[in-house]
């Protein structure tokens, strides 16, 4: 960083105000810890009040400040935003002038706790939009310690107010420091184009790596003293000057004595999931003779595959349920499980838990009922199940892992088991091999939703519920080492305390890796932002620190559940193909959807053809009679007078161009040149036939190394050429607008994350 920080006199700072038990440190307080920081700050001088100005009948006390003004601030730990309030002046640089200042103060704030008053040196800089900045460090109970960087001063609460939270903001991780990474982000956020001379006739005032110095110091700070001492520190404004970046003002919340609020009382022994997630034994209690959830996931079990002989079921009074042996209670279980699924009610299940773990009965559970910790007057019913699982942990077996409560549990293909309690006639189980997909959900509803619709066959899909044990960063912790897993989708309502942290460096690693987690985060509002005294949370609310956090350490955030659905798509069924750049090849067979697609194109762009392909797509042309009415450019479009024999190979030649790294095939289907529909009455059209434009593209699919998708822009009667693409794998869209957009994040994320692993 090229500055030593004094941690000593940091320590010093906070010692003195703890012993007087303060809330906030004192604006001159804070300048210390700044100045140990090794930030520069304008020369001040301390006074009691306006007496101390005065030193004989004669003249007045100089302040020993240059310059022709001065700044006047009140210091009182009751007011924290001392310009709002009149606690700001700036006069001449001449004591009876200052004295008259600190006197109008004296009389506004009377009855006040003032300690004294600071006058300041005047410093000089540009009050436009972009000089002013802000830096934040504030703590998340998801992530921990965050640091926030965006513009400052009278802007902060207009761009807050006026604009999507977060949108103008960079926001870091102390746990990962990466100087180029800092300098990225930093140069994205957009006022700083202002000030670094991006804007044309602008000359440069400052340059983003002069910002990261500042950054760095302060994710130190974060490192060492939060949660405790500091609760929340922001230096507003921390202005850009002719001489670099000065300090003009600092609060700084102290911790009252909480130490961490978001420990976690127990680690989890995440090694054990295995028994959970590839169990040899199950039992599960809560089976009626009817068919309720309980007798349902038994159901799924044996339908999975699971050995009869190795499933247990809890039920006094019978010997046997679907050929599978019965035991009254859980003392009376042989042996201890790997897994052991609870479907009774939530009266019953903290006792049932507890009893299960005083008698070490099973290595994990899923807990399917709801209410346990989340309804309030169940604390007297949870406390045994906890106590129980404390002492467990606490001993040499570690206990069980617990999954749950309220949730629908787990599909395991290696497993060979299902809990989710859906009867298959309302959501028929998915076929076909096995997708590399692993969904990791809170919501147990939103899981199934998601599977209904998207043509996959997941590896493992994962409901949590409230997390009572394990938690979304536990499981991405433990499946980052599959390698048979490359798409990772997460659906998030709220981590568990400090769990962002441990899903950002599981996620990391995934990434790294050159595997793809796709994240979205529900429970958007800036609610937690509202009680804070500080601005850094106004413009940093939840949402925005997990996108910005997320983001950085390479995940890809959906913003829609739509975006959320296709995004799995593109990188299950494009993961493995090479993204070599930003140049498209685009075919449509009609003018608007060319047009649309050269509209929409974001970081792609559309080259011309090169010589080789340029005589090859002449070619096609001439032998399929439609050289008289199309031409060579990019977009293409080949009219509806193409069929389907020379639409495939027209993508086929645009595929091979040397010049090319991504295509987008376009196809209005209306045209009776093309085999689109399936059979009915009417026509002679069979997309299932190997020469159908539907099987063409899917051989195209396997045939090709570069990346593409398709767009079907038609009605419901085209509905099965879509599905027919899609379960073969192709990517397909409605619309080109959208088709490129998230075309765009794909390629964004796969060349990044290969420009990652070069370097």
């Amino acid at each position: 960083m090229g500055v030593t920080i004094d941690w000593t006199r940091i320590d010093q700072v906070f010692d003195t105000a703890r012993a007087r038990g303060a809330a906030v440190l004192l604006e001159t307080e804070g300048n210390q810890m700044l100045a140990a920081l090794g930030f520069a700050l304008p020369q001040s001088v301390f006074v009691r009040g306006a007496q101390d100005m005065v030193r004989d009948p004669e003249g007045a006390r100089e302040t020993g400040l240059s310059g022709d003004r001065v700044v006047v601030k009140v210091i009182s730990p009751e007011i924290l935003h001392k310009s709002d309030v009149g606690g700001v002046k700036i006069v001449p640089n001449e004591a009876r002038a200052i004295a008259a200042a600190i006197r109008d103060m004296e009389e506004q704030f009377a009855g006040q706790a003032v300690v004294g008053y600071t006058i300041n040196e005047f410093i000089a800089y540009d009050r436009a939009l972009g000089h002013e900045l802000l830096l934040g460090l504030r703590w998340t109970e998801d992530f921990g310690p965050v640091v926030t960087f965006g513009p400052g001063g009278i802007y902060t609460e207009f761009l807050a107010s006026n604009f999507k939270v977060g949108c103008d903001v960079a926001i870091f991780s102390p746990d990962v420091e990466d100087e180029a990474r800092i300098e990225e982000a930093i140069d994205r956020v957009a006022v700083m184009s202002l000030v670094t001379g991006r804007l044309r006739g602008q000359p440069a005032k400052i340059q983003a790596s002069a910002v990261v110095p500042a950054i760095s110091r302060f994710m130190a700070l974060a490192r060492r003293s939060m949660p405790d001492p500091i609760a929340e520190c922001e230096i507003n404004p921390l202005v850009v000057t002719t001489h670099g970046l000065v300090a003009l003002d600092i609060l700084v919340k102290l911790a009252t004595g909480r130490g961490d609020p978001a420990a976690r009382p127990h680690a989890r022994p995440v090694d054990k999931l295995k028994h959970l997630l590839e169990p040899s034994s199950a039992a599960i209690i809560g089976v009626s003779e009817k068919l309720n959830p309980g007798h349902i996931i038994l159901n799924n079990l044996i339908r999975e595959g699971f050995d009869r002989a190795r499933i247990s079921v809890i039920k006094p009074g019978s010997d046997a349920i679907e050929g599978c042996r019965c035991y009254p209670d859980v003392t009376s279980l042989p042996g201890r499980v790997d897994m052991l699924v609870l479907a009774v009610s939530a009266a019953q299940a903290p006792e049932v838990v507890a009893e299960v773990i005083e008698q070490r009965k099973a290595e994990s559970l899923v807990v399917i009922p709801g209410g346990l910790e989340e309804k309030k007057g169940t604390e007297h019913l949870t406390s045994r199940m906890r106590q129980a699982l404390a002492r467990a942990r606490e001993s040499e077996w570690r206990g069980p892992l617990i999954n749950g409560g309220n949730c629908l549990g787990i599909r395991s293909l290696p497993g060979h088991y299902d809990t989710m309690f859906i009867p298959e006639h309302k959501m028929p189980v998915p076929g076909g091999p096995m997708s590399p997909v692993a969904f990791i959900s809170q919501s147990g509803a939103f899981a199934i939703s998601r599977m209904s619709k998207l043509p996959l066959n997941p590896k493992y899909a994962i409901t949590l519920g409230n997390q009572m044990d394990l938690t979304i960063g536990d499981y991405l912790t433990y499946l980052k080492d599959d390698r048979d897993i490359r798409v990772f989708a997460v659906y998030v309502e709220g981590f568990a305390p400090l769990d962002g942290r441990q899903f950002l460096t599981a996620a990391d690693e995934i990434v790294s890796s050159g595997r793809t987690v796709i994240l979205y985060r529900a429970g958007r509002t800036a609610a937690g932002a509202q009680a804070s005294a500080s601005h850094t949370a106004s413009i940093a609310g939840d949402y925005a620190v997990t996108r910005a956090l997320a983001e950085s350490a390479g995940v890809v955030v959906a913003e829609t559940l739509q975006d959320y659905e296709d995004l799995i798509k593109l990188f299950a069924w494009l993961g493995d193909k090479a993204v070599g750049g930003w140049r498209l090849g685009a075919i449509s067979n009609a003018g608007f959807e060319c047009v649309a697609i050269a509209d929409n194109l974001g970081r792609f762009d559309l080259p011309t053809f090169d010589e080789m392909t340029t005589a090859r797509l002449e070619s096609i042309f001439k032998s399929a009679r439609i050289d008289s009415v199309v031409d060579v450019h990019n977009p293409l479009d080949l009219t509806p007078m193409a069929g389907d024999a020379p639409y495939e190979d027209v993508v086929r030649a645009v595929l091979y161009a040397s010049n090319i790294d991504a295509a987008i095939v376009g196809c209005v289907p209306l045209t009776p040149a093309m085999n689109t529909l399936p059979a009915g009455p009417g026509h002679r059209e069979d997309l299932s036939q190997d020469d159908s434009f539907a099987s063409r593209l899917v051989r195209l699919k396997a045939a090709t190394i570069k990346p593409w998708v398709a767009v079907v822009d038609a009605g419901k009667v085209y509905d099965p050429l879509v599905a027919m693409l899609e379960a073969r794998q192709v990517p397909t869209f409605r619309e080109a607008d959208r088709a490129l957009r998230l075309f765009n994040v794909f390629c964004a994320a796969q060349l990044n994350r290969a420009c990652a692993r070069s370097t």
